[in-house]
């Protein structure tokens, strides 16, 4: 069941979320209004995002348009990589198992832990002094 309409989904990974609207037409990636290069400059970060594009032979066929928040740079890359897969899948039904294989439906569930009082970070102590 393919659809014509600009898709819309949501991406997340640590703090950042990504919102995606995916449609057809020459694959050019857009990031908060720039262009996928000037918003990501290391290639690692361009490829992470891009990655379910890749996967399914379909990077020149949809362009995208992103609105990422919050986190860091590698945060919003892996939130845009979560965000263009459930676009992609919510497009088309029968790349779930390539995208499940690549392991680009999954939420990656990490965060960074609370910091605890009496401590200088989560689990870090205090330098201790015998006298």
């Amino acid at each position: 069941m393919e659809t014509t309409l600009p898709i819309q989904a949501t991406g997340r990974r640590k703090r950042a979320v990504a919102r995606v609207a995916l449609t057809l037409g020459r694959g050019t990636v857009t990031i908060n209004g720039k262009p996928l290069a000037d918003y990501f400059p290391r290639t690692q970060w361009q490829q992470i995002a891009t990655a379910p594009l890749a996967v399914t032979q379909s990077a020149d066929r949809f362009d995208v348009v992103v609105k990422a928040e919050g986190g860091g740079v590698s945060g919003q890359a892996g939130a845009v990589r979560h965000g263009i897969a459930r676009a992609l899948l919510a497009f088309d039904e029968s790349l779930k198992a390539t995208l499940r294989e690549h392991g680009l439906l999954t939420r990656d569930p990490r965060e960074k832990e609370s910091k605890k009082y009496g401590r200088k970070r989560a689990r870090k102590r205090f330098q201790f002094s015998k006298r």
